[in-house]
């Protein structure tokens, strides 16, 4: 069965040491994902948004991860991310997710309140954690729409938790959803001491979204096979792993795989415009997934921990 999440972030934020939490919508990525875990022995989360719900839909979706979980000799814990729609949050959890996601970032803090006390108190009948996330993440990526940054206030984070009961809460400290994070800006520009600050005020595992590191080396292989990613900019490892030091112990990665997938399709498309076989073109593109979640594992320092 799909590991707890919740138990899953309560032993990384004691260890300091953060889970990865990986979107996927199909097999090779899930495949990418799972062979990148066991190879590291690290837990990880495997994550859908509800665009994949709409995309695949749910039963395929639990049906690929409990096939991984089968086989997997590292805890795999299944969690629905930025969940919006109710009717959509209550399959997750009808279906056995492990954890689901609460976004009313974008509404009054009262009506978020209101509206996360809510899927706790249903996700709860089924033993399922529920996170939930206050002040709004920028960028855009997936459903998730462009906005600007509202950086988490720490004395409202607290009274949050405190009035919601959610298990573990993402948090605004400059991080920015898709490739295009700190375009125009130069560079990130994380608030470690607002992070501090929320820590000291929160008892719950942290999560920060937007934070791929959209790396230079992919960015231009795609470019190379016809990408347009232009001023493509993501968090560096280190200010990651500070984030980490200071509290977080979930994080999110999207962008990075898809650019992985995106550019190895295209290259092998270029180099072999004979080969019509969906295997042999999404192969690489799988294996590319498993490199960069390795990556990932690694400077989040979740590896050997399963």
């Amino acid at each position: 069965m799909f590991a707890d999440t919740k138990k899953l972030l309560e032993k990384a934020s004691a260890g300091k040491y953060a889970i990865g939490h990986f979107n996927f919508s199909n097999l090779e990525v899930l495949q990418g994902i799972v062979q990148a875990a066991e190879k590291l022995k690290s837990p990880v989360i495997l994550a859908t948004t509800e665009s994949a719900v709409h995309y695949a839909g749910i039963p395929y979706l639990v049906a690929l991860a409990k096939t991984a979980v089968q086989s997997a000799k590292v805890p795999l814990a299944l969690h629905l991310d930025h969940g919006t729609d109710i009717k959509i949050i209550k399959q997750a959890i009808q279906a056995g997710y492990s954890s689901v996601m609460i976004d009313a970032s974008h509404e009054p803090f009262e009506k978020n309140v209101q509206l996360t006390k809510r899927v706790v108190q249903l996700a709860y009948r089924k033993g399922i954690s529920v996170e939930a996330e206050l002040g709004t993440i920028g960028g855009a990526e997936d459903a998730v729409r462009a906005r600007k940054i509202l950086y988490t206030d720490p004395e409202k984070a607290q009274e949050f938790v405190e009035r919601t009961s959610c298990d573990f809460l993402a948090v605004a400290i400059g991080t920015s959803h898709g490739a295009y994070k700190f375009s125009g800006a130069g560079k990130a520009k994380l608030h470690m001491d607002l992070l501090q600050e929320i820590r000291k005020k929160t008892k719950v595992p942290l999560v920060l979204h937007g934070s791929s590191q959209v790396s230079p080396a992919l960015v231009q292989e795609a470019r190379k096979y016809g990408a347009r990613l232009r001023d493509a900019r993501g968090v560096p490892d280190a200010q990651l792993k500070r984030a980490i030091n200071f509290g977080v112990a979930k994080v999110n990665t999207d962008t990075d795989i898809r650019i992985a997938f995106d550019a190895a399709v295209r290259k092998t498309l270029h180099d072999q415009p004979k080969d019509i076989d969906p295997r042999h073109i999404l192969g690489p593109a799988r294996d590319a997934v498993q490199r960069v979640v390795e990556q990932r594992l690694r400077v989040l320092g979740s590896r050997g921990k399963r």
